[in-house]
């Protein structure tokens, strides 16, 4: 049984099913168009490496697309609110069923329930296949769409630090005093940060402690001079391999009680967490902005279509919809920055715009 909020029962799967459907058109229209960009510029970079053909492009357009679903399905939403109500407002059939007596909000119901269904839907998306996805594809794109490593534990383009000195990783392989650097750069610094020397190894070992380098080429600034290591050579012995395992955290490619996990273990190592903590709130905000699209949108719907303002109206919940965006993705920023608290960052964009649609909505409508 319906609650009075909602239209009769034939009436809501009507509305619902309309947005529904529509709301899969614009997707995949969007989706196929951003995919055959992207791939126009990427299969250049994936074709350059040798062996790869039409299998590795096949590979990159499986891992590129659960990204773009994830990315554009609120805009889709959006698209599909204003295109479902201004066709409505067009037939006259918002006129017939305030004729029947329904509220704007009682119009909308249908439409927020089906997109709280979608944000739903959307979350379970992102957790299970977006996040495994993307972390395939960033390491994949990491070893230039080459063979990558078997190895679950292993990452790519790891930036360390010890004191002033650096030391770079251009993949890392196994866990615990099994681990192994590969393609490694280390860079000796003095207090005033500037440059005295520069190692070069194809591999490093946990020495327990600090990191062995084997094969080891010493270029020394000061002498411009470069020599060989006479057998292994121990660098960097404040590097130790807890800070190795919370270093590099992708928010992106971990689900959220991974995440969670990650930012317990950095916040006990003493680091700085607030964009990682944001990150975590927007995993949930993000995929729930779906409902505040219809709201958004709703300005489209209503007025009279002879009236010549459709297209007008259509602007408007076009504009307060990507408003809606661009707030969001600034206020993450500012939590990145630190000037948001992370909650607050995640959080405030859809309270505020969920406000000012409701606003409009009541001001105009009801």
């Amino acid at each position: 049984m319906l609650f009075d909020f909602f239209p009769s029962r034939a009436l809501t799967w009507y509305l619902a099913k309309t947005f529904v459907v529509r709301i899969l058109a614009v997707l995949v229209m969007l989706v196929l168009v951003l995919m055959m960009l992207d791939l126009l510029s990427t299969s250049g970079d994936i074709l350059a490496q040798p062996g790869n053909g039409e299998a590795e492009l096949l590979r990159y357009v499986s891992l590129r697309i659960p990204q773009l679903v994830a990315r554009f399905l609120p805009y889709s939403v959006l698209l599909a609110t204003i295109l479902t109500l201004a066709t409505f407002n067009q037939n006259s059939e918002v006129i017939a069923m305030k004729a029947a007596g329904l509220s704007a909000h009682q119009i909308l119901a249908p439409l927020v329930l089906a997109a709280l269904i979608v944000a739903c839907l959307s979350f379970a998306f992102n957790e299970r296949i977006v996040t495994r996805a993307t972390g395939t594809l960033k390491a994949w794109a990491a070893a230039d769409y080459g063979p990558v490593s078997a190895d679950p534990d292993a990452r790519s383009n790891v930036y360390l630090n010890d004191g002033n000195d650096v030391l770079l990783a251009s993949s890392i392989e196994g866990i615990g005093e099994g681990t192994i650097m590969r393609g490694v750069t280390f860079y000796e610094r003095d207090e005033q940060g500037m440059i005295r020397r520069r190692i070069l190894a194809p591999v490093a070992r946990f020495a327990a402690p600090g990191w062995s380098l084997e094969e080891a080429r010493i270029f020394d600034v000061g002498s411009a001079s470069e020599r060989e290591a006479q057998g292994p050579l121990v660098v960097a012995p404040g590097l130790t391999l807890g800070q190795l395992d919370i270093r590099r955290v992708d928010a992106d490619a971990e689900p959220l009680p991974q995440l969670a996990r990650s930012i317990d273990a950095l916040k006990a190592a003493g680091r700085r967490t607030a964009e990682l903590e944001g990150r975590w709130w927007h995993k949930i905000s993000g995929p729930l902005s779906a409902v505040l699209m219809p709201l958004l949108g709703a300005v489209a719907g209503f007025g009279l279509a002879r009236s010549g303002h459709l297209f007008a109206r259509a602007v408007i919940g076009m504009a307060l919809g990507f408003a809606y965006f661009v707030v969001d993705n600034a206020a993450l920023a500012m939590g990145s920055f630190g000037g948001y608290p992370p909650l607050l960052a995640a959080w405030a964009p859809f309270v505020l715009f969920a406000l000012v649609g409701e606003a409009v909505l009541i001001r105009t409508e009801e």
